[in-house]
């Protein structure tokens, strides 16, 4: 537990440094003085201060001056302001901006004396939560991906049984499960793990351009080849290529794929020449690829090919127990990255989630909790921090909106919201946009002019 901690009191006067400094009661605390707001930050960079007491007076800009610039140095200090009695709607603007409490004068020891110890066992129940919560992740992290039920534990046994030994693996599950991640966890363990993991996009190569990423090409090639360009594979030698949305490339480059992977060779484009390589392949979708076969968009021989090694990603929603770690894992990620001092959700939030379905899964968890996060003003993240399709979710496992007399949904609307929300949370992508909603792309295309939706 701790025991002692810097305070700096910053009071023009000296008057209440003088008050605290003759106490007894204090002596267990280092108590630092500053007589200037100006240059506020100077004796906390130095002292290591833990918590601050200002003494504005009755001098609320400069209270709410100095606050902001603590803050935004250190978004965990805690500040303690003292002063003449201020209107309610005053000590809330001091407070709101970051102040821990606002203490009236004159004062007696005893209160200041309580506040803080208050702060300091607050801060050491934050300590120790902090670290059963890193115990917590460490038991339930496998090489970055987080899971405890029993789909993911599965899925990291076979891993480990599999990534040092394996030449093809198809990854398959809804979009934003995580198979990019797969990948990685894959190659960090596997016997090429000090070599390079090259990830191919599928979706974002055009069809004319599939042969020449993959297979480069000689300088004078083609119109435009002004120089000589090493494709994928060629990246990969001795490594790992990720095929992410393996779906999307198409059937003519798929044969030639399939030669690649069987006799380990191909010809860059333009070259008489035959590349030798040795490459470990991943292959991700979303897709139904037996669906795909069957129409004749997807070969069977090269499905056979890659599909030595099969691992399922569930959607979110069938293993809802994971998804307070993913949240306490995306918090703890967010709060670092925005200096921010959240300390987790409401229950009413929790309860959102929880019962929500995710159709975009951990990436729009994801997404809404970073919103989130950059949204509020508060400890705790609560509904009206979240997007107003997840405010409108009824508390039960189903995802129409709360309709009463004033908010009544057409169908339409119905479809423009849902639209406008898988646009968003897979990042404009219109291809896997299509795919989760089953439809064809012109035919997304035309919802999107019809409900006005930028893209």
């Amino acid at each position: 537990m701790e025991k002692d901690i810097n305070i700096l009191i910053v009071d023009e006067d000296h008057s209440f440094y003088d008050l605290l400094e003759n106490s007894s009661r204090l002596d267990k605390y280092t108590i630092f003085s500053s007589d200037s707001f100006a240059d506020i930050l100077k004796p906390i960079k130095s002292n290591s201060i833990g918590i601050v007491i200002l003494d504005i007076k009755r001098d609320m800009d400069k209270g709410l001056t100095a606050i902001k610039e603590l803050k935004k140095f250190d978004s965990l200090l805690d500040i303690i302001v003292i002063g003449d009695p201020l209107p309610s709607e005053d000590i809330m603007e001091l407070i709101n901006q970051g102040a821990k409490d606002f203490l009236d004068k004159p004062l007696q020891v005893s209160v200041i004396d309580q506040l803080i110890q208050e702060i300091i066992d607050k801060k050491n129940l934050r300590r120790e939560t902090y670290q059963l919560e890193k115990k917590l992740e460490k038991k339930y992290v496998y090489q970055g991906i987080i899971g405890k039920s029993p789909y993911m534990l599965e899925i990291f046994s076979l891993i480990e049984k599999v990534a040092r030994h394996f030449s093809s693996i198809l990854i398959t599950g809804e979009t934003g499960t995580g198979k990019e991640l797969i990948a990685g966890a894959i190659h960090k363990i596997s016997n090429t793990k000090n070599a390079n993991l090259v990830i191919c996009d599928c979706t974002s190569i055009p069809s004319s351009l599939f042969e020449s990423e993959l297979f480069g090409y000689l300088k004078g090639a083609f119109t435009g080849a002004d120089k000589n360009k090493a494709g994928l594979f060629e990246e990969a030698h001795n490594g790992i290529i990720f095929f992410d949305e393996l779906a999307e490339i198409p059937v003519a480059i798929q044969s030639k794929l399939l030669r690649v992977l069987e006799y380990n060779q191909f010809r860059p484009l333009g070259s008489n020449q035959i590349k030798k390589v040795d490459v470990k392949l991943i292959a991700a979708t979303s897709r139904d690829l037996k669906t795909s076969m069957e129409r004749g968009d997807f070969r069977e021989d090269l499905f056979h090919r890659i599909n030595k090694v099969h691992i399922h990603l569930p959607p979110l929603r069938t293993r809802r127990e994971d998804i307070p770690l993913l949240v306490r894992h995306f918090l703890n990620l967010f709060r670092r990255k925005i200096s921010k001092e959240i300390k987790g959700v409401s229950r009413q939030v929790q309860k959102t989630f929880l019962n929500y379905e995710w159709p975009g899964n951990i990436r729009e968890l994801q997404n809404v909790l970073e919103s989130a996060c950059l949204i509020t003003k508060k400890e705790f993240i609560d509904m009206t921090d979240l997007p107003k399709y997840l405010q409108d979710t009824v508390p039960y496992r189903t995802q129409m909106p709360v309709i009463d007399r004033k908010n009544l949904f057409t169908l339409n609307g119905l479809e423009k919201e849902y639209i406008q929300h898988l646009v968003k949370i897979t990042g404009k992508n219109l291809r896997k946009t299509a795919s989760i909603l089953n439809i064809s792309r012109t035919t997304l295309y035309n919802k999107l002019k019809k409900y006005n939706i930028p893209h």
